[in-house]
């Protein structure tokens, strides 16, 4: 990341598009003054069994816990009397420069809680120059949401099958996607009790319950779902690598066996591949070691948003021994990122860049573009503010030595 980047420097593409979209704020957008302030409306709007899948985690919810409370685990510790007056967020991963140190990572369904949910976040990250990740479980193909976000990459899920990993990897590759993201910890499907307790399923299974949760929520009804069906007909899943599956049915979902998937595989990837290659959900330093002599280029230390294993540790704890063994190799970082502040403790212990998806999700699913606009400009601004108060004025200053442990109480 440069430290020259001079004042007049920041008026950029993505600059320019904060001015624009904060204009163009609709009112009810007005008391969201946080990422968190999304949260509430968005459960109003959504039906039940959508908010919930979005919302919850697995089992007791101790992951998704653990991942808030790890940033409350150190403190700032600031330097004064610094001229931070040029100060910007620019940021350079995997040779190319954004203008923001977050982006919005791979959420799958997106377009069953917000319309158009897929091409709204890639159209967004377009416009602000920064990065949106396409989930291989996401409702419209690839190629489309490629079209509308030349930042987006693409994230898969896989099977240990190369017959399946073989012709999804080529399809990628042919749309045109630089950065290619193999997501890790979902070796089998996670318990998620919430799931059940609220009627969600995939495909959804049509009943009266699910029937009267979206009868009650009728602008979801008729401004998302109905408006998706009047335009394009039902979301299907469209990137999976098995034949299209409409996402409302009472139809079983094919079985995929991740629970094969290993290291052989991620050799395969990297031979076919010929753009850069991630792995999503690795913590444990000894899988960053054998990433690195796997060829990989990135590292997303992720447990999932707290929804794949409970009781996995935190990733904002792991940083700094996942980057101790990274080498070369590109870290971020996503799962708990509500705040500025959560960025900046990110990237003092390691990470490059960092991914918040919740209240993204949530904000394009009360107010389109102009919503994920308004939520992105709310984190820039506490991002901004915080690196005035701290004396830096690029995130490369954003150092170790600028963090001290937090202390219980006396």
């Amino acid at each position: 990341m440069s430290n020259t980047v001079t004042q007049a420097d920041q008026t950029s593409v993505g600059d320019a598009a904060w001015g624009t979209q904060a204009a163009a704020a609709p009112s009810r957008l007005k008391d969201i003054l946080s990422l968190e302030d999304f949260e509430e409306p968005a459960r109003r709007y959504l039906p039940r069994p959508i908010f919930g899948y979005i919302s919850g985690a697995v089992e007791t919810n101790s992951s998704r816990t653990a991942n808030r409370a790890a940033f409350a685990e150190y403190e700032f510790l600031p330097r004064v009397l610094v001229n931070t007056r040029g100060r910007h967020q620019k940021t350079t991963i995997f040779g190319r420069t954004y203008d923001l140190p977050f982006g919005f990572p791979p959420m799958g369904g997106t377009s069953l809680a917000a319309y158009m949910g897929d091409t709204v976040l890639a159209r967004a990250a377009a416009e602000l120059n920064t990065v949106m990740i396409q989930s291989g479980a996401s409702l419209m193909p690839m190629e489309r949401v490629r079209e509308v976000g030349p930042t987006a990459w693409f994230q898969a899920y896989l099977p240990g099958q190369p017959e399946i990993i073989t012709p999804l990897v080529e399809r990628a590759q042919r749309t045109g996607f630089e950065v290619l993201v193999l997501t890790v910890d979902v070796q089998v499907t996670s318990n998620r009790e919430n799931n059940v307790r609220n009627g969600y399923s995939s495909p959804l299974k049509p009943t009266p319950r699910l029937a009267w949760d979206c009868m009650v929520r009728p602008r979801w009804l008729l401004g998302t779902f109905g408006r998706t069906l009047l335009n394009y007909g039902m979301p299907h899943l469209e990137n999976m690598g098995f034949p299209r599956l409409p996402i409302l049915g009472n139809i079983e979902r094919p079985n995929m066996a991740r629970d094969g998937l290993a290291w052989e595989h991620v050799e395969l990837m990297r031979r076919l591949w010929k753009g850069k290659l991630v792995l999503k959900g690795v913590l444990s330093p000894a899988d960053v070691r054998i990433a690195r002599e796997s060829g990989v280029d990135g590292i997303m230390v992720s447990n999932h948003g707290g929804r794949q294993l409970d009781y996995t540790v935190a990733p904002l704890r792991m940083l700094p021994a996942v980057v101790a063994e990274a080498g070369d190799m590109t870290i971020m970082m996503d799962s708990g990122i509500r705040r500025g502040s959560d960025v900046l403790k990110a990237l003092a212990l390691g990470a490059q860049f960092v991914f918040i998806g919740r209240p993204f999700l949530y904000a394009a699913s009360i107010a389109g573009a102009a919503g994920v606009h308004h939520g992105a400009k709310l984190l820039r601004d506490e991002i901004s503010r915080n690196m005035a108060m701290l004396g830096i004025s690029s995130l490369a200053e954003m150092k170790r030595d600028l963090l001290v442990p937090a202390r219980g109480p006396i």
